[in-house]
């Protein structure tokens, strides 16, 4: 019996959308206004589902403090207040674009879970845009 455990979770990061490769114009036309060279941001909402088995010992899928633990060190820790571009590593080389962000932050925490646990990250970059990713 598979049973789904989420959480959820809140960042706010700056961001630019570009490619330094092309020019401003070619830029400007793929990503208009989230091409702004002065960055612009989000108030990310993040949802972390686990799905997995139920552990007979403890009842448990996953500890739900674990997985807050997790997610603070590896999301909101790395994230929060933080420009994207400028001071998170994985996108000096990355546009971080919504799709972009859902996959780092989905390997990020799968990489900290138990490999028999499933994973799934829904992110919402506003309260209608959001991406989802499993992994799939």
């Amino acid at each position: 019996m598979k049973v789904t455990v989420s959480r959820k979770a809140h960042f706010n990061a700056a961001h630019r959308l570009y490619r330094k490769d092309w020019s401003f114009e070619k830029n400007d036309a793929i990503f208009g206004k989230c091409n702004n060279p002065n960055y612009h941001g989000h108030n990310y909402e993040l949802i972390a589902s686990v799905t997995g088995e139920i552990d007979q010992d403890t009842g448990y899928v996953i500890d739900v403090k674990i997985l807050k633990d997790i997610i603070k060190t590896e999301i909101e820790d790395a994230f929060d207040h933080k420009n994207l571009n400028l001071d998170v590593e994985e996108f000096k080389t990355l546009n971080p674009t919504a799709e972009n962000i859902v996959v780092i932050i989905y390997n990020k925490i799968k990489a900290k879970l138990k490999p028999n646990l499933e994973l799934e990250v829904t992110l919402y970059e506003t309260p209608r845009n959001f991406v989802s990713y499993s992994g799939k």
